[in-house]
């Protein structure tokens, strides 16, 4: 098992957090997602052999949020430098 934190945007409320995990718990190799509003964040844990990390961006996007992956994850954007 593998954990990445990676940032979310677009949510505003606990009921955005609710959606937004439920939508990357569906996803095939995803064991949890913990979501923090305050940080807007995911902290996932999933099995690197079977979980995208496009299809939980993907996920999310049809949620009406938006993970922001880290360069060279296919459909993702390049976080902002720190």
């Amino acid at each position: 098992m593998e954990k990445i934190t990676l940032p979310v945007e677009g949510m505003t409320c606990a009921s955005c957090v609710t959606r937004v995990e439920k939508a990357l718990k569906k996803v095939d190799g995803v064991t949890d997602a913990g979501v923090n509003l305050a940080t807007e964040s995911v902290t996932l844990t999933f099995d690197a052999a079977k979980a995208d990390l496009a299809a939980a961006a993907a996920a999310v996007e049809e949620a009406g949020y938006r993970i922001v992956l880290p360069p060279g994850q296919a459909g993702g954007k390049t976080p902002p430098s720190q």
